[in-house]
């Protein structure tokens, strides 16, 4: 069972990266909406990673 999610994520992290692709070159318009939303998510998640460490890096303590 979580084979197939993660084999869901996979086709969907994959076919996100070609709409990216396809619709740098032109591609139809549900590509470019596609792309937008993966590159969304993509930001997303840098952000959220980001604050993750800083409120990590805080509780750490640092008492060395």
């Amino acid at each position: 069972m979580i084979g197939l999610v993660l084999l869901g994520i996979l086709a969907a992290v994959v076919g996100g990266c070609v709409c990216v692709v396809w619709a740098e070159h032109g591609g139809p318009r549900w590509t470019r909406v596609v792309a937008q939303l993966t590159i969304g998510s993509g930001k997303m998640l840098r952000r959220y990673q980001k604050e993750r460490r800083r409120s990590v890096g805080r509780s750490s303590g640092g008492d060395s």
